[in-house]
């Protein structure tokens, strides 16, 4: 009986700590966009309770969901990348797991670990550096159609099924090496991986129905800003890094180039500009300012999008930005009541914004007002 008690008293605290980050569209109930801050410790074990910081609002939310320190330490290092929620670890003994403990709609008591078979390392490839990983869909666990790809640095791509009968890698080597330090993700719209190269003027798909067939679009940059000559000479001083990033409710694809550079007299990086490109079929890359009612997420986690109208208080038309030593936001519209680019420069050693989850109606529906 007392177990019995324990978890339904564990259940109604995690409904608590769910209520005021969800919304509903009548059919399902999701949680806000969020950013992983930390997991506070508890006491002298290994879990600690997981801090985020829900997009539409300006304090953080300590939840009472507990997770492993080493997920958000920054001495381990042991996370590698996130995708639809699920974080990717890599520890030493060389076996990619997916994780879904930082997500906050998962369950803490029961988290599910999915190992990934033994990686494999093609000849002058290396596999122990990784650059990023995407999910085709968010239920590695169960869809045997779903696909991990990573994304290692230098020129392995892999990828893998989770749930399929006999699970394994498929290898390949990308021979152009624009591609090498640059990150995947899934275009469900064209039901493909995409990596943009270095400079964004190429992109490279990855079909893997077709026996792993691949791809190249080449990009015509239109309607480019007139910049200053100062404007000019501080971007290309900038370390500039490529994102493609695909909405699913509107179809469109938008090419994010972020441009960084150290502060003098600092190590870290800091944001200095940020252009948005929308792309076509034909390979067009449109500049623009106004992306309508989208927010889009940039971190270590796969770029997403969300409505802002979805979410009370979640200003539209703008881009926000996370990474270990730096989050913030950038207004896209310059006639915006806000200046172009705010940030802020914290400590995230897990620098992972998690898009929106559907979950369980009932879990907050007992406590809603």
């Amino acid at each position: 009986m007392s177990l019995l008690l324990s978890r339904r008293l564990s259940r109604v605290r995690r409904k608590a700590s769910l209520l005021g980050h969800v919304f509903s569209n009548g059919f399902s109930t999701w949680t806000t966009p969020c950013l992983i801050i930390r997991a506070e410790a508890c006491g002298e074990g290994e879990m600690g309770r997981l801090e985020i910081f829900n997009a539409n609002e300006y304090k953080s939310t300590l939840l009472e969901k507990k997770v492993p320190l080493e997920l958000t330490s920054r001495e381990t290092r042991v996370t590698i990348g996130a995708s639809h929620g699920w974080i990717a670890t890599l520890k030493d003994d060389g076996i990619l797991r997916l994780q879904d403990d930082l997500n906050p709609a998962a369950s803490g008591t029961d988290p599910k670990r999915i190992p990934l078979p033994p990686l494999v390392t093609l000849p002058r490839c290396q596999t122990q550096i990784v650059t990023n990983v995407s999910l085709s869909s968010s239920c590695p666990e169960s869809d045997e159609d779903c696909v991990v790809a990573v994304k290692f640095l230098g020129p392995q791509l892999s990828f893998c099924r989770p749930a399929a009968a006999k699970s394994e890698w498929t290898n390949i080597r990308v021979a152009n090496p624009c591609f090498f330090s640059s990150r995947v993700m899934f275009s469900e719209g064209d039901g493909m991986f995409r990596i943009p190269g270095a400079g964004g003027h190429v992109i490279g798909s990855w079909d893997l129905s077709k026996k792993h067939k691949h791809k190249i679009q080449r990009l015509r940059f239109q309607n480019l800003p007139e910049l200053t000559k100062a404007k000019r000479e501080l971007l290309h001083s900038c370390l500039t890094t490529e994102h493609l990033v695909e909405s699913r409710t509107t179809g469109e694809t938008f090419m994010v180039k972020w441009y960084r550079k150290a502060a003098k007299g600092l190590w870290r990086l800091k944001t200095r500009a940020l252009m948005v490109f929308k792309l076509d079929q034909q390979g067009n890359a449109v500049y623009t300012q106004d992306i309508g009612d989208l927010v889009i997420f940039l971190s270590n986690s796969e770029p997403f999008c969300v409505h802002a109208s979805s979410f009370p208080k979640l200003e539209p038309n703008m881009v926000r930005i996370l990474d270990v030593d730096e989050c913030g936001t950038i207004f896209l519209d310059i006639s915006s009541k806000y200046s172009s680019v705010i940030t802020r420069s914290p400590t995230l050693p897990a620098p992972y914004h998690i898009p929106p989850q559907k979950i369980d109606p009932s879990l907050v529906s007992t406590l809603t007002p």
